[in-house]
């Protein structure tokens, strides 16, 4: 079962078949299991090239499961994986950024993440001016192109807002 999943329809007795209704019947435990498989593939040019569509789903993602989650939750749980697995390629001169895809408004420097319920992602951050920024989107319409900053000259070490999101993540925050 691992690495694949179907769509099925609990009944009222507990059970769960497919809509193509044939006879595979599935228990709820089934069910329930399934909706929290990982879904996501990633080719690259690039063998053994990381990328979060291949990483393990930390215990934090994975054990809500996903047909649980508001579209907002789902999708900020992933761009948090996105981020992260972005940062782990970076070298110490540069930190995560993010171009806006479609506004024209440049890049924001990404200093925290957000979402609310059903259907909003937001993020907090600072332009490349130093000016505050934060985009507020909703998750039908997210675009997210990460870029690589550099970091602040001053800065002893670059700040890695992935591993803070993901630790959050993890704790419940």
């Amino acid at each position: 079962m691992a690495g694949s999943r179907a769509l099925y329809v609990t009944m009222a007795h507990g059970s769960g078949i497919k809509p193509d209704m044939d006879d595979d019947i599935k228990t709820t435990a089934e069910v329930a299991e399934a909706s929290a498989l990982k879904l996501s593939g990633s080719v690259h040019t690039e063998p053994g090239a990381p990328c979060a569509e291949t990483a393990p789903l930390p215990e934090a993602v994975s054990k809500k499961p996903i047909d649980q989650k508001s579209p907002a939750e789902w999708a900020y749980e992933r761009l948090i994986l996105y981020i992260k697995n972005f940062e782990e390629t970076l070298d110490n001169d540069h930190e995560a950024a993010m171009g806006f895809t479609d506004t024209g408004g440049g890049i924001l420097k990404i200093e925290g993440l957000g979402y609310f319920d059903p259907d909003v992602v937001t993020f907090y951050g600072s332009d490349q001016t130093g000016a505050r920024v934060q985009l507020v989107q909703h998750v039908s319409q997210l675009n997210v192109l990460l870029r690589a900053m550099p970091k602040a000259p001053d800065a002893p070490e670059p700040r890695r807002i992935g591993f803070k999101l993901e630790k959050a993540l993890s704790e419940g925050s």
